[in-house]
């Protein structure tokens, strides 16, 4: 069992620095969307993480080999393949709908999936703190929707068209989370992702257009630039940040990204009010994002609390 280094603070800064960079992606990708299709971006920002992966793992011998894993893994690589895939694409075309923090926000129900899942699939169990934590998140998900409930609820527009596809989006990204958690037993995590990013890419490969971006101005290849090698940067940092603090610390601290894109949309629509306008919510919205924050939190939170509250009660009883 993988036991976290101790070095706490370090953790702390490179969770801080994915939250950063999540947060900030779907502003440069709403920038890019304007010229190109969901379907090149995927593909760029997929084969550059995939190929310097690659190129990484070459060097230091460490390609992983597909022997080991049978034909049950390779139904597993299939299935992350197809949920990674669909999600990039989803949160894409929602994203397309919505704005960067409504869709950050609602991407937020992802983890959550993802653990009811393990409850049906790996037999994990689901504490009271858990479900707490899932109700404060509903609870926050109502407030940040009261303005455009009426509106989510009655009838197909595009603001809900937008919402169902990012929850779809965070639905399809829960295959690829339980069966990338099983391939994590035959390889390491770089392997799997070299592997995952450069056979989506494949898979696109027909459907890409890439010199759409020659249509880009000079500021919007920039922001491809970034947004594909946000994906290597960030969940770089994210996985080092796990050898060096527990997972379910990293998890709450990461539960602020919706946050993040909340303050950088104000200060770009700030500094730049041409392409980027503030969030359109009101006081009751705000609170909501943040009862999502903390919802988020708690439910990763909750089961290294319970431990740590029953291992005090152990200490004191054998006084």
């Amino acid at each position: 069992m993988h036991v976290a280094s101790g070095r706490w603070l370090y953790g702390l800064f490179l969770t801080l620095v994915t939250s950063v960079l999540w947060g900030i992606l779907p502003i440069k990708l709403k920038e890019v969307l304007r010229v190109m299709d969901p379907y090149t971006v995927t593909w760029y920002r997929l084969t550059v993480a995939g190929t310097l992966l690659f190129i990484w793992l070459a060097a230091g011998r460490r390609l992983p080999r597909f022997a080991p894993l049978g034909r049950k893994g390779i139904w597993l690589l299939a299935a992350a393949v197809g949920g990674l895939l669909g999600n990039y694409l989803l949160y894409l075309f929602g994203l397309r709908l919505l704005s960067p923090g409504t869709a950050q926000l609602v991407i937020q129900v992802a983890p959550i999936l993802l653990l009811l899942g393990s409850l049906l699939i790996f037999r994990e169990r689901f504490g009271v703190g858990q479900a707490l934590g899932l109700l404060v998140m509903l609870a926050g998900f109502g407030l940040f929707f009261n303005q455009r409930l009426e509106e989510l609820f009655g009838s197909l527009t595009t603001y809900t068209t937008g919402v169902l596809v990012v929850l779809l989006a965070a639905l399809i990204w829960t295959f690829y989370g339980l069966a990338q958690k099983q391939l994590l037993t035959v390889w390491s995590s770089m392997q799997v992702m070299m592997v995952i990013y450069l056979l989506c890419a494949a898979l696109l490969t027909p459907i890409a257009h890439p010199l759409e971006a020659l249509q880009l101005d000079a500021t919007q290849g920039w922001l491809l630039l970034a947004c594909c090698l946000n994906t290597l940067v960030a969940y770089g940092a994210f996985a080092e940040a796990l050898a060096h603090w527990e997972a379910s610390r990293v998890s709450a601290a990461l539960a602020i990204t919706p946050l993040v894109t909340f303050a950088a949309a104000a200060l770009v629509a700030w500094w730049w009010p041409g392409h980027v306008s503030p969030e359109q919510i009101d006081a009751l919205g705000y609170l909501g994002a943040l009862l999502v924050v903390l919802g988020s939190a708690l439910t990763a939170l909750a089961p290294s609390l319970l431990r740590g509250y029953r291992a005090r009660l152990a200490r004191r009883a054998a006084r």
